[in-house]
């Protein structure tokens, strides 16, 4: 295998990591407003990623960078061509770490209240905003024979990518939920419980949409086999949901993220960047790609580093592995 081929797979675990991840933190933030009764429910569903949020965001700055590392043209062809949803999604996740941060400084309803509206909005729209992105990169997207694109913000949101957005906005509206019922104990893992299967349903009809059309659009036999796998994992999260196994219903939630995210990936190689101008112009591993130097100098640091970040984010989990309810949370002053 070829270094920029094998880097190309690098990046599409990185961003399966940040989406599995991510995932049901983008979920938990949309059910404050949607499952959450009241604010000491918020409170709850708040603090069962709030030990992990930020250490999940450390996959997405590490695939950003190792696609500005690994393939310069196609970092800079894309954060220009996304521009103002990128710039969005920018925005999104500093105020909602903010929100996560500064909602607690103070008791008072008002300023509470605001916070948690933020932390709802900067995780729904994320959650929609990188399905279309990634959406756009597998269809193609106007780029002209200087790699640049020509198109405008509004093409970026024909048909296909706003399904593509829909599906990864109730696919992590529906991990979030199973998240829920694992990480809560009471009246709440019950409802969060009971919401994932009708989430999980509603997602599963997006996702076979979206996936079907992927591969008929760009697909091949490796794609068609992934799909398979993410349909499988989406029905087994739900009839796990049904029995009352959350922690299989979690992982087999996760994998079915997992699963969409790599057919993407599988469906785009060999190009990372198609031009719907001309095929010619479509930027590929091969022409994207770092000098072989630099892929070697990178393979070994990554080849260092990530199993620390692995180990160090799994004592994470595994410290703050306790349900909480609304007994845990301490009353305000």
């Amino acid at each position: 295998m070829h270094l920029p081929d094998l880097w190309f797979i690098l990046i599409a675990v990185l961003w399966v990591g940040y989406f599995f991840l991510e995932g049901f933190d983008f979920g938990i933030g949309i059910l404050t407003r949607v499952m959450a009764r009241d604010t000491m429910e918020r409170r709850v569903l708040i603090n069962t990623i709030g030990p992990v949020w930020d250490g999940n965001e450390v996959w997405l700055i590490t695939a950003a960078g190792a696609t500005f590392a690994a393939f310069p043209d196609w970092y800079a062809t894309m954060f220009s061509s996304f521009y103002i949803p990128l710039l969005i999604l920018l925005v999104c996740l500093i105020v909602r770490g903010v929100a996560f941060e500064y909602r607690a400084k103070r008791t008072g309803e008002l300023w509470q209240r605001g916070w948690e509206h933020a932390i709802f909005w900067t995780s729904l729209l994320p959650a929609f905003l990188w399905g279309v992105i990634f959406a756009n990169m597998v269809h193609g997207i106007a780029i002209d024979r200087n790699q640049s694109y020509v198109g405008g913000f509004w093409d970026l949101f024909h048909l296909y990518p706003v399904l593509g957005g829909l599906t990864t906005l109730m696919l992590f509206t529906f991990h979030g939920a199973v998240f829920a019922s694992l990480k809560t104990v009471g009246d709440i893992r019950a409802r969060a419980r009971a919401l994932a299967t009708t989430l999980g349903a509603v997602a599963g009809v997006l996702a076979a949409a979206f996936l079907v059309w992927t591969q008929v659009d760009s697909g091949d036999g490796w794609s068609l086999g992934v799909m398979i796998v993410s349909f499988v994992a989406l029905v087994g999260a739900l009839v796990a949901t049904q029995l009352g196994r959350e922690g299989w219903a979690f992982i087999l939630s996760g994998a079915t993220i997992a699963a969409s995210v790599a057919m993407l990936f599988v469906s785009l190689f060999p190009d990372v960047m198609p031009s719907t101008l001309d095929a010619h112009w479509s930027l590929t591993v091969a022409n994207a790609s770092s000098a072989n130097y630099t892929l070697k100098v990178m393979t070994v640091v990554a080849l260092v580093f990530m199993p620390i970040v692995l180990l160090y984010q799994s004592w994470t989990y595994w410290v703050f592995r306790k349900r909480i309810g609304v007994q845990h949370i301490p009353s305000a002053h």
